[in-house]
């Protein structure tokens, strides 16, 4: 048998062979031992400050400090708005795996009703979700007892104190102060353009009207932070540097406490407005719409029943009727007109014409009635203010015509905003030619005329508007801006809010003031002024001028009868005037929808409101 020959070994070969095995492992080696120590600077050196950063981010987290927010008072330091601890239920979606699952083991624990529930989600939709978003606020003692000893169970949700705003006096200023509430969408963009976003970090509500709204940037304060280090859990260990928030700025306002309550209690239940300024710097003295509303209930979130119980209401209480309630401003404009029929020479302090009960336009058959169906008789420019004489400024108005009575009025603020600060006011008409062709394609009729004359027709104000133009009657042609706040305050001291008149309407005689302020001063205190029996036996002179605006019209030859009208079809009740008439320091002006008479039911409303401001000394400044 023949054995297998074994082939010699090449000792050579596999010497070459081995040596090149070993140098391919010896550059891989080298090579891999490069790229970790490429990488190893890549990491330690060239991205130090990136992964640092992130380091110290998984160790150490920024909280931002919510500022508190401003305080409000009136004149005499009642607080107004301040703020009050509550304790609220939050959670952060972002650590929430089932958001379903844990709003409704919630809701088992405490009262959360499925209208928070929704509103909760739509917010988590549009907030981000590593925010803590609030889906109960106000928790009682025993919810927070409740929730705190199950909180183990819920990763996410927390139990937070808070400051929230608090308006202890309800519904007396809610249309002065306004109310805060929830960021909206359309705030956060508003904030986000203006570049403010970053202020309200830790901020959840801002001014939605009123004060709150106008003085959003000085009452909201600056926002601090909190570095501080936590563990692998986010657990804090320590606070490693703080900034403190600085505390919004804190108004007084020009506004009294007495003086608001007399007019809610004047008012009663009647739908009206009341407005009061010093006429020689603007400052508001009082400013109450009726009826109004408690801003409390926003500021945690209204309910729907709640909000639609207030939008739906014939009453309309939310509606701010010093600066959005329009009306036809009727008889109180009389003064204002008759000082430029004095100013164009129209008229005379000694210009008398017959009142026979109506009013003719020539060549017309229709009748403008007088309110006095028998007539005045013989009238002046002095009977014509104190009667309150329809048909004297039926005369007056057409001789002077649309163009000059639109830009006199225009002139003495009618048309115009105030420039109050808050910002809801309504714009209102002062009617004009263009007006007319440009709204109704129609041109303009003495007929138009003659009801503007005693402010009727198109013609429309706010009793903030008239208040603004009874004080240019008085300031000789200047006309101030009304202003709620008085003064601003912070660590830094003390900032007034500026006052300032600005001259309004041309004067050509100032004599012709003086028979204006005469006139108003007979309305009250002579027997036939319209006035008169309301302002009788006061201890102070006061002047003014009363108003019966229609709310429909009436037919030529036929009498009002409020009996027989719908309520709210009724006249309305106006008035204006000041004290004391030598030298005024308040001006008011008055107007009570559907009610009937300035002088029965205005005017009363004027004196009850002149009588406390007098007896409890409100124009004596601290």
């Amino acid at each position: 048998m023949l054995k297998k020959r074994v082939a010699m070994q090449d000792v050579a070969a596999e010497t070459r062979l081995f040596n090149h095995r070993a140098l391919f492992a010896m550059v891989f080696v080298v090579l891999m031992f490069g790229v970790i120590i490429a990488n190893m600077y890549h990491l330690q050196v060239t991205s130090y400050q990136v992964y640092q950063t992130r380091s110290e981010g998984n160790r150490i987290k920024v909280v931002p400090l919510a500022p508190n927010r401003g305080l409000i008072t009136d004149r005499n330091g009642i607080l107004l708005a301040d703020n009050r601890p509550v304790f609220s239920l939050e959670l952060v979606p972002e650590q929430i795996d089932d958001m379903a699952a844990t709003l409704s083991e919630l809701a088992e624990l405490i009262e959360i009703s499925e209208e928070q529930q929704s509103n909760f989600l739509k917010e988590v939709r549009q907030q981000r979700r590593f925010n803590s978003i609030a889906i109960k606020e106000q928790l009682n003692d025993e919810e927070v007892a409740i929730v705190s000893v199950n909180l183990h169970r819920f990763p996410g949700v927390t139990v937070e104190a808070r400051l929230s705003r608090h308006y202890p006096f309800g519904n007396l200023f809610t249309h002065a102060l306004g109310y805060i509430g929830r960021i909206n969408t359309t705030e956060l963009a508003r904030l986000e353009e203006s570049e403010q976003l970053a202020n309200y970090a830790a901020t959840r509500d801002i001014g939605k009207i009123g004060l709150e709204r106008y003085y959003e940037a000085e009452l909201h304060g600056t926002m601090g932070y909190q570095e501080v280090e936590v563990n692998n859990r986010g657990r804090l260990i320590r606070v490693l540097r703080s900034v403190p928030a600085h505390s919004g700025k804190n108004i007084r306002l020009n506004l009294d406490v007495g003086l608001q309550l007399t007019a809610q209690q004047v008012l009663l239940e009647k739908r009206g407005a009341i407005v009061a300024m010093d006429p020689r710097d603007g400052a508001v003295l009082a400013f109450y719409s009726n009826p109004s509303y408690d801003p409390n209930l926003f500021v945690h979130g209204i309910s729907s029943t709640n909000y639609n119980a207030l939008l739906n209401s014939p009453d309309r209480p939310l509606i701010n009727r010093v600066t959005q309630g329009i009306y036809p401003p009727a008889s109180t404009i009389k003064p204002h007109l008759a000082l430029l029929g004095l100013e164009t020479n129209t008229i005379t302090p000694s210009t008398r014409i017959w009142d026979p009960g109506f009013f003719q336009l020539p060549g017309v058959e229709h009748r403008y009635r007088d309110w006095k169906r028998w007539g005045h008789g013989w009238v002046d420019v002095y009977t014509a203010i104190v009667e309150s004489c329809d048909t004297f400024f039926y005369d007056m108005g057409v001789k002077l015509g649309i163009d000059r009575i639109s830009d006199y009025m225009q002139s003495m603020g009618f048309g115009e905003k105030s420039g109050i600060d808050i910002l809801e006011e309504s714009n209102t008409n002062m009617p004009s030619r263009g007006w007319k062709r440009a709204r109704h394609n129609q041109p303009w009729y003495h007929g138009d005329t003659v009801a503007v004359s005693i402010g009727q027709g198109y013609w429309t104000v706010t009793p903030l508007q008239l208040l603004v133009s009874t004080a240019v009657l008085l300031n000789n042609g200047m006309q101030p801006t009304p202003h709620i706040a008085k003064e601003l305050t912070d660590d830094l001291g003390t900032d007034s809010v500026s006052t300032s008149l600005k001259s309004s309407t041309p004067v050509v005689n100032p004599r012709n003031w003086q028979v204006i302020r005469d006139a108003m001063l007979q309305t009250v205190n002579t027997q036939k002024g319209t006035a008169f029996n309301a302002f009788r036996g006061a201890n102070y002179t006061s002047a003014g001028k009363t108003g019966t605006a229609q709310v429909v019209s009436i037919a030529q030859d036929a009498k009002y009868d409020a009996n027989a009208l719908d309520e709210r079809l009724r006249d309305n009740a106006m008035y204006i005037g000041y004290a004391p008439a030598d030298s005024p320091t308040i001006v008011i002006a008055v107007t009570v929808e559907n009610t009937g008479g300035g002088g029965s039911t205005a005017a009363p409303i004027a004196r009850q409101m002149l009588d406390y401001y007098f007896s409890a000394g409100v124009n004596n400044d601290e």
